[in-house]
């Protein structure tokens, strides 16, 4: 079972997972190359979401996509597999700036072979799906354009990489579990300006950093292995209650360094800029969706 972040939703709490069941079935793993069927959502609901509501979720589950909040820039994220916003154009002003409500449902014969297949290629099969999903309910039409923009490099700071290699032998037996209530390492936690991640690679930090300063960022460490990492900054938007509802917290938040320094005191890392030409993606169509 996996858990899969879409980006910045408005205040949320987010639970990110993305680690390998095994070898599986390759039921749907040409379907990209080869042009075959993609699998579809069987079930989907949508609804404009509650702007009294300031708490959020995003999550692909086994068997279904969930969302609380979010934006259609952030679900054209996920399906298109961008890093940030800078990268998607041609969203309307006026809905841009509205928050969806989306429950996606696969049936139980594509949910089981979905979960047989290697990370890679079932993360490749949910963008897919999300792709079909924002065709048919927003009528989205979009191509690519290849655009020189500002991004950043994550590369190892003066002072030196700080974190050691992850233990292959540790089973997390104490650390944070998936929803089916297991262990695992690959497993990754946000939560009110705190970064906690078992046996992640250095890509992971970069992808989920580039959400936080709002640019590319792209891993330039060379570093290959996978890694324990605590990290803990001050949050752009901090106006949120924390996540345990300990209204208390929020002093300590704010006492915290920015995340360009604490990636610096705290792991090591340094964030240069640069320009490189990247993917974008340009909407050339969308839709208001029926709600139901």
């Amino acid at each position: 079972m996996s858990i899969e972040w879409l980006g910045r939703v408005r205040r949320t709490v987010s639970l990110l997972a993305a680690f390998c069941i095994g070898a599986g079935l390759p039921m749907f793993a040409q379907t990209a190359s080869t042009g075959a069927k993609a699998p579809t959502f069987d079930v989907v609901s949508i609804h404009r979401n509650n702007p009294n509501n300031h708490m959020g979720h995003t999550f692909m589950l086994q068997d279904r996509f969930s969302a609380i909040g979010i934006s259609l820039q952030s679900l054209i994220g996920f399906a298109y597999r961008t890093k940030t916003e800078d990268q998607i154009s041609g969203v309307p002003g006026a809905m841009g700036s509205v928050r969806f409500d989306v429950e996606a449902k696969m049936d139980e014969e594509t949910a089981a072979a979905l979960k047989k297949l290697p990370n890679e290629e079932r993360q490749t099969q949910h963008r897919l799906m999300m792709q079909a999903m924002l065709a048919d309910r927003f009528k989205l039409k979009v191509h690519h354009e290849n655009k020189e923009i500002a991004v950043y490099e994550l590369v190892i700071g003066k002072g030196g990489f700080k974190l050691k290699e992850a233990d292959p032998k540790n089973t997390y037996p104490n650390g944070m579990k998936g929803p089916d209530g297991q262990p695992l390492a690959g497993m990754m936690m946000i939560s009110d300006g705190r970064l906690t991640g078992q046996a992640i690679l250095m890509q992971r930090v970069a992808d989920y950093v580039s959400g936080q300063v709002h640019r590319i960022v792209e891993d330039k460490t060379g570093l290959t292995g996978k890694y324990d990492v605590t990290l803990q900054w001050t949050p752009e938007d901090n106006s949120a209650t924390p996540s345990d509802g300990r209204q208390d917290a929020a002093p300590a938040i704010e006492s915290r360094p920015s995340i360009f320094t604490a990636l610096q005191e705290q792991l090591g890392l340094k964030l240069e800029s640069a320009r490189e030409p990247v993917d974008t993606i340009v909407v050339d169509h969308v839709e208001m969706p029926s709600e139901n």
